[in-house]
């Protein structure tokens, strides 16, 4: 069972309190009378020595009018008589009843065998200490009884309280204070250890809390003493902590993402291994079959050999083609090539792509318009993108149709430059707009085998635009298709 640091404040000091007050009532019984005694004997032997080094031997006139020896007297409750020996002559006295004291220094052995009893206390060869009991008047007196120095003897009497009875009392007296001042002692306390463990209990609470990974609960007490510095130092503890399960969490996110990225890299390793299996399975197998049939001669004439020749060839360079741009594309999705931006003229980029392609828009019968002369200057990796303006153009000479016009745009939209390439065709179906980005996705197999098409080259575009944190689409017309990508303007030109 749990047991409140209040309560077990309340106790121990209560436990304290009448264990003192046991030791204080057996001290009392034990010591209170050696101590009287002790004291007392003490004030004999004063008056003792001063009588006995008095100057004045014969009328002791020196004590009898010495104020400060009669007010100790007095203060002591102490009364003595000298008699002379040899003349039986009381040579000084202080006393109220002087005739008294002359008789019990005279027949004192006697009258202690008749009227009581005493007790030695101490004896040596000038005196005698006795403690004396008096059974007819219930009372007791300390006695020194000897002889001074002079030769004249003396008695020093004070009466002694029943030092039994003294003692009973005192102790009932105490018990009583005592036990009133434990009742007392013990409400404050009480109301004293919950004022001490409140703070130990909002302390405890909030270990509580933090044990729950609440970090939001503080110790509020304004206290500068340890409790108030332990609250404190709970309270970084508490911040500390926090911003270290946060530093973990943000750790675990970052890791849980290298696994998904690692899981994904393995399932992108394993795709790209498949297509580019499927997509060199064809060529492979056409640069074989050719080889093969000029190795056994099928058709030994001119003409034939070279057209064998001339498709090997082709196969061969396709390959050789889609190799290239697979390499790019592994470079730009795994992070390995360098985004160098800079600030560049679209216009003149354009425009060398487009006199790079009007020999194969001449073979189509193609027409690609490009009006503008104005130079427009953005940010961006110039030899990237001009990699993706000539998918584009290659992209829209592979697909141009009807009209066979091809038209390039470089228009401003806010603080972005877009370039659109628009060819007449046929429009991309919908269900397809979202998947040719995905490398080695054809949406027409057929045509796309026809001009040679991988199905990589706008992955490569939509990689080295989400390189440079840029965007890039495409939009279906009535009469064709458009892409598009942005770039940041350079302001002072924009």
């Amino acid at each position: 069972m749990k047991k409140s640091i209040k309560i077990r404040l309340a106790v121990t000091y209560i436990g304290i309190m009448c264990i003192s007050l046991v030791v204080m009532l057996l001290v009392n019984s034990l010591f209170l009378e050696k101590v009287y005694l002790y004291k007392k004997t003490e004030s004999l032997k004063k008056v003792y020595n001063t009588m006995n080094d008095t100057e004045d031997a014969i009328d002791y006139s020196v004590l009898a009018s010495d104020d400060a020896f009669k007010r100790y007297c007095d203060e002591k409750n102490l009364s003595m008589i000298v008699v002379n020996r040899a003349t039986s002559r009381i040579v000084f006295a202080y006393a109220k009843n002087s005739e008294r004291l002359y008789s019990e220094i005279q027949f004192g052995v006697l009258d202690d065998f008749i009227r009581g009893r005493r007790e030695v206390l101490e004896s040596t060869e000038n005196y005698i200490v006795e403690k004396k009991t008096d059974d007819s008047k219930a009372m007791d007196s300390l006695n020194m009884v000897g002889m001074l120095s002079n030769g004249n003897g003396f008695l020093i009497t004070t009466p002694a309280q029943s030092l039994k009875d003294s003692a009973m009392i005192s102790n009932v007296f105490y018990l009583y204070i005592g036990l009133a001042t434990i009742l007392v002692s013990s409400i404050a306390i009480w109301f004293i250890s919950r004022h001490i463990t409140k703070p130990l209990q909002q302390l405890s609470d909030l270990s509580m809390e933090m044990a729950n990974l609440n970090f939001e609960a503080k110790y509020t007490s304004t206290s500068e003493d340890e409790i108030g510095v332990l609250g404190n130092n709970l309270n970084r503890m508490s911040k500390a902590l926090e911003k270290t399960i946060s530093e973990l969490q943000t750790a675990n996110n970052e890791l849980q993402k290298d696994i998904e990225k690692k899981e994904q890299i393995d399932e992108m390793r394993k795709e790209f291994l498949s297509n580019v299996s499927h997509e060199l399975k064809t060529p492979i197998a056409l640069i074989q079959g050719y080889a093969e049939g000029l190795q056994e001669c099928i058709n030994d004439d001119p003409e034939s050999r070279e057209f064998y020749c001339e498709v090997i060839i082709d196969e061969a360079a396709k390959m050789n083609n889609m190799v290239k741009k697979l390499l790019t594309l592994n470079q730009l999705e795994f992070g390995n090539d360098t985004v160098a931006m800079e600030r560049f003229n679209l216009t003149d980029l354009v425009s060398g792509v487009v006199q790079s392609a009007q020999l194969l828009a001449s073979q189509k019968e193609a027409e690609i318009r490009f009006t503008q002369t104005e130079p427009v200057y953005v940010w961006g990796d110039e030899f990237k993108i001009e990699e993706v303006v000539t998918n584009y153009v290659s992209n829209a000479l592979n697909h141009v149709d009807n009209e066979k016009k091809i038209e390039i745009k470089i228009v401003r939209r806010g603080d972005v430059i877009r370039l659109s390439v628009f060819n007449t065709g046929a429009a991309i179906p919908e269900e397809d707009l979202d998947k040719i980005w995905i490398k080695f996705y054809k949406v027409d197999k057929a045509r796309t085998r026809e001009y040679g098409g991988s199905g990589i080259g706008l992955s490569i575009v939509k990689a080295i635009m989400d390189s440079m944190n840029q965007k890039c689409g495409v939009i279906n017309y009535e009469n064709g298709v458009e892409f598009w990508f942005e770039l940041a303007c350079v302001d002072r030109f924009c």
